[in-house]
């Protein structure tokens, strides 16, 4: 069978595989037991980074136009809406506290996991992985950023840019969230014909950029190859076993969030006796979710599941399950803290509570611009990792690192976006009085 006709998560597993084998093998090459290295070995490293390095300037490339104009058509979509004042508050506001809670979540797990603390070794031969990118660097532009922050007060004046072109030219992308947000806001607010063409131009923007950003990631397998493999090449078996450490902090975030706050909330808010019921209710779209990696490709399958099993009306799931594809991203908001988190750590960065609370903040706002689409998270993270001081040589590096274990975690965040989905539209449901919810 024709590799390149396989479906994209095979073609990255098999990526994946080729890099392992390829850096170890590079790897045994530039570190024999005897005799010196290959002279032919650098240019062929460099070869390699090359491929990686094109593929992380591309989702670079599509970070400002991506996130501006996801944000601007989410909220035009709600702020439009007639039923916006009762449903749209209810439905954003149930959306905000279970993002907020899912980064909580993984800001907490990761702090005690602690995946990127590793031995001397391993950070020594990190270290060595390009002229600039090394952990004496990173943790002095943390420390300047550091240094110019004054606390909690200082990320809000940083939220309104004087100027917001200056502000995505610098990747200083806070401000700019900010102002879609805005700015969607008040375009959905026009009358109906400026609204109209106003609604017209963000949708076919963002149809357009959606359709680049697919483009882009279609070539994810050769980035993957390209990133990963030089990572293998310096460390070796070294960082196996902080990948397998760092999933294994996801996996049990995610799990907390899926099993603990989102039944509760379902209890809670919901008054769901046996939210048993709804997991059974939305099992075939959790498996959907799971298999395409695609909140916005399972979306019909979800609304189905909450209609017909769990007895949602037509109408809440019509309004709240579109709005959350697009806008409630629990799992990739946890996943964005705890990425950012990891790779602190495994650098040696120190990271004090106002920065902390601007990666909790950027992770909840940068999940509401991500599509619905496999591995649009990248862009997310690049985001934070910019916004968080990392040299763009270590942001290559540890996205190389997060990648290689990227694929299943898209898979089990995916299923927990949509699950977080259907509990909204249940909780919102149950508000409305409607009758026969999960009965």
């Amino acid at each position: 069978m024709n590799p390149l006709k396989w479906k994209l998560h095979w073609q990255i597993l098999l990526s994946l595989a080729l890099a392992l084998v390829t850096g170890i093998v590079l790897n045994n090459i530039a570190h024999p037991a005897e005799g010196s290295t290959p002279d032919w070995l650098a240019g062929t490293e460099y070869g390699i980074s090359f491929l990686g390095t094109l593929f992380l300037n591309a989702l670079k490339m599509i970070v400002v136009p991506l996130v501006v104009t996801s944000i601007v058509l989410g909220i035009m979509n709600v702020g439009g809406d007639k039923d916006f004042g009762r449903l749209g508050l209810k439905t954003l506001g149930f959306y905000v506290l279970t993002g907020l809670l899912a980064v909580i979540v993984g800001l907490l797990v990761v702090n005690i996991f602690q995946p990127g603390k590793v031995n001397p070794e391993v950070l020594s031969q990190m270290q060595s992985q390009g002229e600039a990118a090394d952990a004496d660097k990173v943790t002095g532009a943390m420390k300047n950023a550091n240094r110019g922050s004054k606390g909690f007060l200082e990320i809000f004046i940083r939220m309104v840019p004087t100027n917001i072109f200056a502000a995505a030219a610098e990747g200083k992308l806070l401000g700019l969230i900010f102002f879609s947000i805005l700015f969607g806001f008040f375009a959905s607010r026009l009358p109906d014909r400026m609204r109209d063409t106003q609604l017209a131009f963000w949708e076919s923007l963002n149809t357009a950029i959606v359709n680049l950003t697919q483009f882009i990631i279609r070539f994810a397998p050769i980035g993957v190859f390209g990133l990963v493999t030089p990572t293998i090449l310096n460390t070796g078996w070294g960082l196996f076993k902080v990948m397998v450490w760092f999933a294994v902090t996801v996996i049990v975030a995610l799990g907390i969030h899926f099993l603990v706050t989102l039944p509760i909330l379902l209890r809670v808010l919901g008054k769901v006796q046996n939210p048993l019921k709804h997991y059974r209710a939305m099992s075939p779209a959790l498996l959907t979710a799971f298999s395409t990696a695609s909140s916005s490709s399972t979306l019909p399958l979800t609304m189905s599941c909450v209609n017909k099993n769990a007895g949602v009306s037509k109408k809440i799931t019509g309004f709240t399950l579109p709005l959350g594809a697009t806008v409630n991203m629990d799992g990739t908001a946890l996943y964005e803290c705890v990425v950012v988190i990891f790779l602190a750590q495994l650098f040696q960065v120190q990271m004090d509570m106002a920065m902390q609370f601007q990666v909790v903040l950027l992770a909840l706002m940068t999940s509401i611009g991500v599509a619905g689409i496999p591995s649009a998270s990248l862009v997310a993270i690049i985001v934070i990792l910019n916004a968080a001081g990392f040299p763009e040589e270590s942001i290559g590096i540890g996205i190389g690192i997060v990648l290689v274990v990227d694929r299943v975690l898209d898979m089990l965040r995916t299923a927990v976006n949509v699950f977080g989905d259907s509990c909204a539209a249940v909780v919102i449901g149950k508000s409305e009085g409607e009758t026969g919810i999960l009965e």
